[in-house]
């Protein structure tokens, strides 16, 4: 079962910006957390931001500027996103939507967007 769907990757151009979203389904009970991690090439997976239920935010190294994270529930759904502004090629990586789960005491994640800069 799919509980976390996410959309929005792609190729843009450098300097351009992006905006990912990620659907968690009604399966994940009581979510406290969602955000985003980043993993790239031959380098370990690695925060980029997340967001509480209450509202706070905790973003990686170097991420605060250019990223900003935000929540929202629609239908139901717990929907996080991720705006990009003024990508590198070093943003490119895959972006894996993240919630963590007060029920489970866990993290669920889901299966990934590749996100590719480049002219």
């Amino acid at each position: 079962q799919v509980q976390l769907v996410e959309s929005g990757g792609g190729l843009v151009q450098p300097g351009g910006s992006l905006r990912l979203s990620c659907a968690g389904s009604g399966s994940i009970p009581n979510i406290h957390r969602m955000g985003w991690y980043r993993q790239a090439p031959g380098k370990e997976r690695e925060l980029v931001a997340t967001m509480t239920t209450g509202g706070n935010t905790n973003y990686g190294d170097s991420m605060k500027g250019r990223f900003t994270v935000s929540r929202e529930k629609v239908n139901a759904k717990n929907m996080v996103y991720l705006q990009i502004h003024n990508l590198e090629p070093e943003d490119t990586a895959v972006y894996y939507c993240n919630a963590y789960s007060f029920s489970y005491d866990r993290d669920f994640w889901g299966q990934g967007t590749q996100v590719t800069v480049s002219s």
